[in-house]
């Protein structure tokens, strides 16, 4: 059975960063790579909580960022599927999907950007919530 390799992308470096480390893990065996996006630009009292948007509902950013992380995994001959959740914070939206059995997720590649304070001040608040919030295998790329 084909593994799913679960990369959470926000844009920024260290997101790339996991990317590259997720295509590395991808090239060792039979491996699919979910490219997961969480948009929380839906306010608190939304009863929008973590779908999978249709991609004529991404956002121009979302767009661009899975096309660069699609030709990424492409050029190392590796599937990938993006994916945009909409959700209010990233941890919870990141975790909820992964911990969904629907999406048979077997690990999860997050980028850390380290900006939290205090008990994130060696990963980030999103990437210390998934490293202890979800079922898989979490690695964090800093």
């Amino acid at each position: 059975m084909t593994k799913r390799i679960m990369v959470c992308l926000d844009g920024s470096k260290n997101s790339l960063r996991g990317l590259d480390k997720a295509i590395s893990f991808a090239k060792q065996s039979d491996t699919v790579i979910i490219g997961v996006h969480s948009d929380t630009s839906f306010s608190a009292f939304s009863a929008v909580r973590t779908p999978i948007l249709p991609t004529k509902k991404w956002k121009q950013e979302a767009k661009k960022l899975m096309n660069v992380a699609k030709k990424k995994a492409e050029k190392s001959n590796i599937e990938f599927e993006g994916i945009v959740i909409g959700g209010h914070t990233s941890g919870i939206d990141l975790t909820t999907f992964a911990n969904n059995p629907a999406n048979r997720i077997d690990q999860i590649v997050i980028g850390s950007r380290g900006m939290g304070f205090p008990k994130e001040l060696f990963f980030g608040s999103t990437s210390n919530f998934v490293l202890h919030k979800a079922k898989a295998p979490a690695t964090i790329v800093k």
